[in-house]
């Protein structure tokens, strides 16, 4: 039985004890860092009806663990970044694209997808620079 990697981390960059800014300063590096991650998800909360069953409320609930497992790994990735002096750059599937499947591997929405984020990187769509949700500390002047 093989259990994908996701299951471990939806996504991931470098581990956060490599301290990128703090090791290229004691060799004298400095440069500009980007990163930019292409998340194959939306992250609006995915709203579906369930069966009171056993096993599709199981399956719910894995499936809702992962989708807030995927949020919280960009949530550690902008923290792990903003440390590092790492510009973050994100998109992600939209709330407005509705394409229906029936299955994971459908062609038909896979194209569907495609071509919607092309036509997005056509006009010149902006890149986010938090996380959806994140609201990072305000600075009081305490």
């Amino acid at each position: 039985m093989h259990v994908d990697g996701g299951i471990v981390a939806q996504v991931f960059t470098y581990p956060a004890a490599i301290r990128i800014k703090e090791q290229a300063a004691e060799v004298g590096v400095t440069r500009e860092r980007r990163l930019y991650l292409i998340r194959n998800a939306r992250l609006d909360p995915d709203w579906a009806n369930t069966e009171s069953r056993t096993m599709s409320i199981a399956a719910r609930a894995i499936a809702s663990l992962t989708h807030s497992q995927g949020i919280g790994d960009l949530y550690r990735i902008y923290l792990l970044l903003q440390r590092d002096g790492v510009d973050f750059n994100l998109t992600f599937i939209p709330s407005s694209f509705n394409f229906p499947h029936k299955e994971e591997f459908d062609n038909a929405y896979m194209r569907a997808l495609y071509d919607g984020g092309y036509g997005l990187a056509v006009k010149g769509m902006a890149w986010a620079k938090v996380p959806t949700g994140f609201a990072p500390p305000v600075a009081t002047g305490k």
